[in-house]
């Protein structure tokens, strides 16, 4: 059992549902990401997806495609990301860590290299937005035969068919994209995602987390209700940026807004 499957699991027993923040490696500043991974997973982080800079982020808004740029100013490249992972278990063996970017950098490493570093280091899982499962039959069993769990997305529009092939494709849990766009572009329509949601559990037995439109403790707890998990990525992001220059005001800024809807997820304990 992965280390993202057993978190899941436990939670599950609980009947709790996961808090999965995103923030984007080296921004503000590489030396600055390990320490504001250790600040999420204080906050209440159950999983941590860590984006991995890239030059052209095509599904992600405004907001996280300055992150990349920032990280890139400073040089962040995967190799360092990888890096980064490694740094913070030494400390922290507990909460899973899922690298999320696109593919030309792991391209770039090549996909042995990639996995061998990225398993050795202490990284989970695997989000790669531009890979469909029909071409990952060449990484897919270098991930298999090192316990990497690959993430896939599901969108508002994909048919059961292919939820279906994304399932079968997928270990640790499934992506659900809660809107029609890129990331911070809309608000979510959580009775929407609920039917979608529910739709999905019936197609697969993998948790569903949902990203895409949580914003404050309110949105996390209605999307909690309906799904396994709440994924955050663009509003803590934008606070990145808010206290750049400032980290001790950035690390509390992150913990005032994670903190409330790990709490607002507890509150729904059955």
């Amino acid at each position: 059992m992965s280390r993202i499957e057993g978190v899941l699991k436990s939670l599950k027993e609980q009947g709790r549902k996961a808090l999965i923040p995103y923030i984007t490696a080296g921004d503000p500043h590489p030396d600055q990401t390990v320490e504001l991974m250790h600040t999420l997973a204080a906050a209440g982080a159950d999983i941590i997806e860590l984006g991995v800079p890239f030059s052209d982020p095509m599904a992600d808004g405004p907001v996280i495609q300055l992150a990349c740029e920032r990280a890139l100013k400073h040089g962040t490249s995967l190799r360092q990301v990888i890096g980064m992972v490694r740094e913070f278990r030494k400390t922290d063996t507990k909460t899973p860590v899922v690298l999320m970017g696109y593919l030309n950098p792991m391209v770039a490493m090549g996909y042995r290299e990639f996995a061998d570093a990225a398993a050795q280091a202490g990284v989970d899982g695997v989000l790669t937005v531009d890979l469909p499962p029909e071409e990952a039959d060449e990484v897919a069993p270098l991930f298999a035969e090192r316990d990497l769990d690959p993430i896939f997305l599901l969108a508002p529009t994909t048919t059961d068919d292919r939820i279906r092939a994304i399932a079968e494709h997928s270990s640790g849990y499934v992506y659900y994209v809660s809107i029609k766009g890129v990331t911070g572009s809309a608000s979510i329509d959580v009775d929407e995602v609920a039917r979608k949601v529910a739709h999905v559990h019936e197609l697969t037995a993998l948790p569903v987390g949902v990203g895409f439109g949580i914003r404050d403790a309110k949105t996390a707890a209605a999307v909690g209700k309906v799904s396994d998990g709440v994924i955050v990525g663009s509003v803590l992001v934008n606070t990145i940026a808010v206290h750049q220059t400032d980290p001790a005001a950035l690390n509390q800024a992150l913990t005032d807004l994670l903190h409330p809807m790990r709490e607002a997820l507890d509150n729904q304990v059955t």
